[in-house]
């Protein structure tokens, strides 16, 4: 029996503890709504009918003796005052008798001796009182004839022994009403604090069962799991209670269980991880040196090159100058091709050195107008045939050499590569995109093919020949590297067919935008 208890699982339990004193309460609730209801009827029967059909006994009992002393009296004396007390008590016991009989309506026994007692009046009136007050009115008063007899006194007597006797009937059922009423009252006291004792008593056993079902062993449990997690991951975790902790228990070793294999691999992954990250962080200092001897090597190289490069292109030029025609036309060529290869050299260290000061020779950030920059830009274009327009644009934070580079370059590119023939027209505008600005410049040139989206921005990456379109190929890398330091990204927008579009963001300004300059529409030809 004990171990088929113990199979018995928490919520079992509870529901049989929960619903045995369910029953008992409704039980409880049941007997004390019947005995209220009992309790509330027999009241307001004391109340409203036994308790004013006892008042109105000893009503009846005065309203007799006034008749009787009315009629004698009357007879007697032949008094006014007498003469009308008879008629008034009457009609008083009239209303008297039409309220009691409403009163014991429920009450028969009581009732017939009511209606009784009111039948021997109405005799005695008849036989007695009556004739009294006739003689009166043919005879006179006379003393001697007021005296009733004493039959008549006998009979009247009778009438008052009735009249107490009801009276005594109405005390007793009154009192035994009010003993009810008193024990239905003590039966409800009683009922409530039986159901505080079935509250009180549940309420303990059901903190005795939580105490040593769940609160003990759950203590134990969290015991248990605390000696785990200060790292003693082999500890076999047991709980006992109910079926419910410990299959809780259960399902806690094997996650034990299971976190003690997954450490074992990660003890050995994360071994290996940092054998790894050694390696990988002296991979990350050699390639960091590796770059930074580059690009001091990019710089002093080609800032070095310079000055042995100025005298063979300036001999060039001077042997160009003062031997043109006096050599046969081969040497002729030799020169010139000496210096425009010296010329194109020049050109390929200065991008070269350009490129390699992006980010390293700085003069910080400033808030730089972008509408005075392209400005200033198409201002100094040589005149030739088409146009240049601008949107308004934002003013950003950025180093403005580098700014004004990256659009000249851009704006550059779009006049050098135009169609043959056609005019220029080139367009520069900005759009706010959340947390920066994105720029854009269109034209409507020879275009880029979308396989050469990617090849463009690499540095000395060309798309045509020297021949057909001057430059060393460094521009649009340059630009790349000069949107990137300002944390943007820069990018060919292939859904334009028209001509080129090319895309670039630069982050907005925290503070307050300033106000954009007048647009320019349009500026004067190239």
């Amino acid at each position: 029996m004990k171990a088929k208890l113990q199979r018995l699982s928490l919520g079992s339990r509870i529901t049989a503890l929960t619903a045995g004193a369910a029953v008992l309460l409704s039980l409880i609730a049941v007997t004390a709504a019947l005995t209220a209801t009992s309790t509330r009827s027999d009241t307001v029967h004391l109340t409203e009918r036994i308790s004013p059909a006892f008042a109105a006994s000893d009503r009846l009992l005065a309203l007799a003796l006034a008749q009787q002393t009315g009629a004698t009296q009357y007879t007697a004396s032949g008094l006014d005052y007498y003469k009308t007390l008879y008629p008034r008590a009457l009609d008083q016991e009239k209303i008297l008798a039409n309220d009691v009989e409403k009163l014991l309506r429920d009450e028969p026994a009581l009732l017939g001796e009511f209606q009784a007692i009111r039948r021997e009046l109405d005799s005695w009136r008849a036989d007695v009182a009556e004739p009294l007050i006739a003689a009166v009115a043919v005879s006179g008063p006379d003393p001697a004839r007021g005296a009733v007899s004493a039959a008549a006194q006998t009979r009247f007597t009778a009438i008052l022994q009735a009249i107490s006797r009801f009276k005594t009937n109405v005390t007793k059922l009154r009192d035994a009403l009010r003993d009810k009423v008193q024990d239905q009252s003590s039966l409800l006291v009683w009922l409530l604090f039986s159901a505080a004792i079935v509250v009180v008593v549940t309420g303990a056993l059901l903190g005795l069962l939580l105490t040593r079902l769940v609160t003990k062993p759950v203590v134990a449990l969290a015991t248990e799991v605390r000696q785990v997690a200060k790292g003693d991951y082999d500890h076999e975790i047991s709980g006992g209670g109910p079926p419910e902790l410990a299959r809780l228990a259960r399902d806690v070793n094997a996650m034990r269980q299971q976190i003690a294999a997954d450490l074992t691999e990660v003890r050995a992954a994360r071994s290996k991880v940092e054998e790894a990250n050694q390696r990988l962080e002296q991979q990350t200092e050699e390639l960091t040196r590796s770059n930074r001897d580059l690009e001091q090597f990019a710089y002093v190289a080609s800032h070095d090159l310079q000055e042995p490069l100025r005298k063979v292109a300036s001999f060039c030029q001077l042997l160009q100058r003062r031997y043109a025609g006096q050599l046969d036309e081969r040497a002729d060529q030799y020169i010139y091709f000496a210096v425009d290869g010296a010329q194109r050299m020049q050109r390929l260290i200065n991008d070269l050195l350009a490129f390699s000061r992006i980010g390293r020779m700085t003069t910080g950030f400033v808030d730089v107008d972008l509408n005075r920059v392209v400005d200033d830009i198409i201002g100094q274009r040589e005149p030739t045939s088409g146009k240049i327009t601008r949107a308004d644009l934002p003013v950003v934070q950025g180093e403005e050499p580098l700014l004004t580079a990256l659009l000249t370059n851009l704006i550059g590119n779009s006049v050098k590569f135009k169609k043959p023939d056609t005019p220029i027209k080139v367009h520069v505008e900005a759009v706010r995109e959340g947390d920066e600005w994105e720029l854009s410049v269109r034209d409507n040139g020879i275009g880029i093919g979308a396989e050469f989206v990617d090849k463009v921005f690499v540095i000395f990456q060309r798309l045509h020949s020297k021949e057909a379109y001057p430059g060393t190929g460094i521009g649009l890398a340059i630009c790349k590297k000069i949107v990137e330091y300002h944390g943007g990204r820069i990018w060919v927008d292939t859904s334009y067919e028209d001509g080129t579009l090319i895309r670039f963001t630069l982050p907005a300004r925290q503070q307050a935008l300033a106000e954009p300059a007048p647009s320019r529409v349009e500026e004067p030809a190239l």
